[in-house]
């Protein structure tokens, strides 16, 4: 994972400090890419550790369109619980853009209110025009940004077939690279896979693309420890053979994970 760690040297580096709306004041860049190969072993950081487990359990939240911590993720993992309001709702965040778009349409009954379940359509799009260039998945609705308790950090991404392989592009718009991207990069690997396993095809490369890619300047000197520190080998990760939406966390295996020691950053809100 040396490529993560030339991320946080190049902010260190080259970044610019600004203002933020948690008050913890940044170092930032803006526009910076990353590519990962997922043959090459899964992509978690080993120069810290990072909890897959959690990694699992918000992502099948997500995908089956959830938007209340309570329903499947807290307590198991509290990464959302700070945005949450007293009984667990978060908003039209992530979950339901993805399985449960709304759009208006105008019929002979009138204005009617359907929804658009983006992963269902792109897995089939894969499937039945893989050289598509509209291979695309939104979290991005304008129209209900107010509504949620944070808008979309990673905005939309992108996926690409061609002979046999699936590689998947994500833009962030604004990436925490202490504490949210490891997280981030994980979480989009696995997707990947997932999606690549649903449509028959090898997962290949994931291409992380940023914004405001930031380090909180609280977050600093656990960096700093963090790049000194030589990447480990890459672990491997083994999904049962089951239909995307019936994975469970139980599903999933993590293999030869060996990282250093766990490094503890102060969550901004």
């Amino acid at each position: 994972m040396k490529t993560y760690l030339d991320l946080v040297t190049h902010i260190l580096e080259n970044g610019e400090q600004k203002t933020d709306r948690t008050g913890t004041g940044t170092i930032s860049v803006f526009g910076y890419q990353n590519r990962y190969d997922l043959r090459e072993g899964f992509p978690l950081l080993t120069t810290k550790k990072v909890l897959f487990s959690s990694v699992v359990l918000e992502l099948l939240w997500f995908l089956k369109g959830a938007t209340n911590i309570n329903d499947g993720l807290s307590p198991q993992t509290k990464i959302w619980d700070a945005w949450a309001d007293p009984d667990g709702n978060l908003g039209p965040i992530y979950g339901y853009q993805w399985r449960n778009w709304e759009q208006f349409k105008e019929t002979d009954q009138g204005t009617v209110k359907v929804h658009i379940d983006q992963i269902t359509q792109v897995i089939h799009s894969l499937k039945t025009n893989p050289d598509s260039r509209r291979h695309i998945v939104s979290a991005w609705n304008v129209s209900d940004i107010d509504r949620m308790a944070l808008p979309p950090c990673h905005t939309f991404f992108q996926l690409y077939t061609v002979n046999g392989f699936l590689d998947l592009q994500l833009y962030q718009r604004s990436a925490d690279v202490a504490l949210g991207v490891p997280f981030n990069i994980a979480s989009y690997a696995l997707l990947l896979m997932m999606i690549a396993q649903e449509c028959g095809l090898t997962p290949r490369h994931f291409v992380h693309t940023f914004g405001d890619a930031h380090i909180y300047l609280n977050h600093v000197d656990g960096l700093k420890e963090q790049i000194t520190r030589s990447p480990g080998a890459l672990p491997t990760v083994k999904i049962q053979s089951k239909p995307i939406f019936e994975l469970t966390p139980d599903d999933f295996e993590l293999l030869n994970y060996e990282p250093a020691a766990f490094i503890k950053f102060p969550i901004a809100v």
